[in-house]
């Protein structure tokens, strides 16, 4: 029975080559991104669009919404609480 030693030379043979795949894959991904940075530019760009617009089916303008019937009768708004007198002497108008 043969039993083959696995000496440094073997193991650095699979690192080199393993890293070698690697780097290529980097240097792939890397020239596709380059080569094609406008169409993804694009891409990313219409999607983003289509999704702010895809809630605004109804369309810009129009009366308010049915559940919000509070915000279109003018109510009074609570005034700000007195200030004392005195304070940094800034005029009051």
């Amino acid at each position: 029975m043969s039993c083959k030693k696995f000496s440094f030379n073997n193991i650095a043979n699979v690192i080199s080559i393993a890293s070698g795949v690697s780097l290529a894959g980097i240097i792939g991904v890397g020239s596709y991104v380059y080569l094609n940075k406008d169409a993804i530019v694009d891409d990313i760009k219409e999607a983003a669009i289509e999704s702010v617009m895809g809630g605004m089916s109804g369309g810009l303008g129009g009366d308010l919404p049915i559940g919000a019937p509070d915000l279109a009768s003018p109510t009074p708004q609570a005034s700000a609480p007195a200030v004392p007198g005195g304070g940094l002497g800034i005029a009051n108008f």
